[in-house]
């Protein structure tokens, strides 16, 4: 015989854990607000941030003064919320600020005190549901990043690298890694199968 046991509305942070189980939510917070705020710093800097020698910028990237004669804006205006909804709406994202800025739930095991969380059906959570739409943008983003990767191979002087090269180099993998290990790609490759237990053998 199954039982239901009611969830229990615990006061927010109230707790029988011993750990520091407060140390990553903080943690989080602090470097999730550090980034927004260099993030905003880095998009209005003059254009002449935006390389130095054979490196470009993340925040730089795509450079679209080469494909739009006459274009003077940073690019960074233009492109920085695409990496910034793409990660603000993946999964592991969510946890993130759900947990750290949100504080809901903070912890496991923690209270999170009263709230009113229905799901991902109402404004503005449903917003979320635009990840894999997100995903097909920051992946023209990724192309770019290679493109800029080769770039930093090349010098005036020739060919070759510097640790301004495997930052970039380090940049692009990592970026590739986490783009194309996004459970939204099975809308692409996987035929449109939103429920893989679902679909036929």
């Amino acid at each position: 015989m199954a039982y239901t046991v009611p969830a229990l509305n615990e006061p927010l942070g109230q707790t029988s854990r011993s750990d520091t189980w407060w140390l990553v939510p903080s943690l989080m917070a602090v470097s999730f607000i550090g980034f927004v705020i260099y993030a905003a710093w880095a998009s209005f800097q003059p254009v002449e941030f935006a390389a130095w020698g054979a490196y470009r910028s993340p925040f730089y990237s795509p450079d679209l003064s080469k494909y739009i004669p006459g274009f003077s804006w940073s690019p960074a205006l233009l492109v920085v919320w695409l990496p910034a909804g793409f990660r603000l709406t993946c999964y592991y994202g969510r946890k993130a600020y759900f947990r750290s800025v949100l504080l809901s739930p903070p912890a496991c095991a923690v209270g999170k005190g009263k709230g009113g969380y229905r799901g991902e059906s109402t404004l503005p959570w449903i917003l979320n549901n635009v990840h894999r739409y997100f995903l097909y943008l920051v992946l023209v983003l990724v192309a770019f990043h290679w493109i800029h990767l080769i770039e930093a191979f090349h010098f005036e002087d020739g060919c070759h690298m510097g640790i301004g090269t495997i930052v970039v180099c380090a940049d692009t993998i990592l970026l590739s890694l986490y783009a194309l290990g996004c459970h939204s790609l099975r809308h692409i490759v996987g035929g449109n199968v939103d429920c893989w237990s679902c679909a036929s053998a």
